[in-house]
């Protein structure tokens, strides 16, 4: 097989799917896109980038897909992503993250791709015992979220077993930032993630930034996150791509950070320093299910992988989730 296979990204016109598909161009990869851009965007995908705008539950959309761009890997974000959301209305979760999943993996296996990296999440570790998850840590997702990812890594290991396929499990962590060249970012209105909310709240679209709980056992009382850029997140799944193809036979789980925490209070107080203003921050109540920290254990993605994280500044994510943050003002602005 040509080394550079094409590669057909599912929810590519979302957050982490758009930085994987710069990736993936910037690493000399032919690149397809299915999105049916109920949370994703279409300017974000690049224009020599082939667009189907569609359901991955859509076999017959997925097997055209296949046909006309040659497709030999899959790279699958497409899904619902809001904790909180997952809660109040879990069958929609299982609906988008393990149901559609399901029709896609069929239309995989039916299609002939080999090789299928899967967008997977530390949710579904639960509340863990450990200081650092690694991934023999027992999965015991506490929401729905964590439960139909889990359910679809699941399913991917029993179609591997079976099949001529191959998988590589990414369990991210907090993903954070933007493209450093602020081609793309995280772009969603009303999105949850701390590090956009405090980036908006910093640039005056927000009034204040909510803290949730203040008593958790960590040093300065509030939750404790690994939060990685998500441009080397992006360029982990690159690798992963690589690794799967070099050993056919190979399959992977992989968690995707930094190894180190930071507190909530951290965070904010970066980005006071990189804005050089002072936020309001709000003090809330716990919400259900929020351990008091979540910090993994990335010795096997380092083993594993030619994995060199460029971005691992809280500083600098910050930065670059501010920078975008001003280019999506200016984007809603020119309509």
């Amino acid at each position: 097989m040509n080394e550079k296979c094409p590669v057909l990204v599912t929810g590519g016109a979302g957050y982490i799917g758009s930085h994987a598909v710069l990736a993936l161009l910037d690493a000399g990869y032919r690149v397809a896109v299915i999105d049916n851009l109920v949370t994703g965007f279409r300017f974000a995908v690049p224009d020599d980038v082939a667009f189907y705008e569609g359901d991955i539950a859509d076999g017959d959309l997925v097997a055209r897909t296949i046909e006309e761009q040659g497709i030999k890997a899959v790279m699958h974000f497409a899904g619902s992503v809001v904790v909180p959301e997952s809660v109040s209305d879990p069958l929609k979760y299982y609906s988008n993250n393990t149901v559609k999943s399901r029709a896609l993996i069929e239309s995989l296996v039916t299609g002939g791709v080999p090789h299928m990296i899967f967008s997977s999440t530390a949710a579904t570790y639960g509340i863990p015992e450990v200081a650092q998850v690694t991934e023999d840590t027992p999965t015991v997702p506490i929401n729905p979220y964590g439960w139909s990812k889990l359910m679809t890594e699941q399913m991917l290991s029993d179609t591997v077993a079976v099949s001529d396929m191959n998988c590589c499990v990414l369990r991210y962590f907090n993903v954070a930032g933007a493209d450093p060249q602020g081609r793309t970012g995280q772009s969603t209105a009303g999105a949850t993630h701390l590090i956009k909310v405090a980036v908006e709240a910093a640039l005056g679209t927000r009034e204040s930034v909510g803290v949730f709980g203040t008593d958790f056992d960590t040093p300065d009382g509030t939750g404790v996150r690994d939060y990685i850029h998500v441009a080397d997140l992006a360029a982990a799944h690159v690798l992963a791509l690589e690794a799967l193809i070099e050993q056919p036979e190979r399959s992977l789980t992989m968690n995707c950070g930094y190894g180190r925490g930071f507190s909530v209070m951290e965070v904010l107080d970066a980005v006071d320093r990189v804005t050089n203003n002072k936020i309001s921050r709000v003090m809330e109540g716990r919400r259900a299910g929020d351990p008091d920290s979540l910090i993994s254990d990335p010795s096997r993605i380092r083993s594993t992988l030619p994995w060199e994280p460029k971005y691992a500044d809280l500083d600098q994510i910050v930065t670059h989730a501010l920078n975008w943050e001003r280019i999506l003002s200016e984007k809603r602005a020119n309509g």
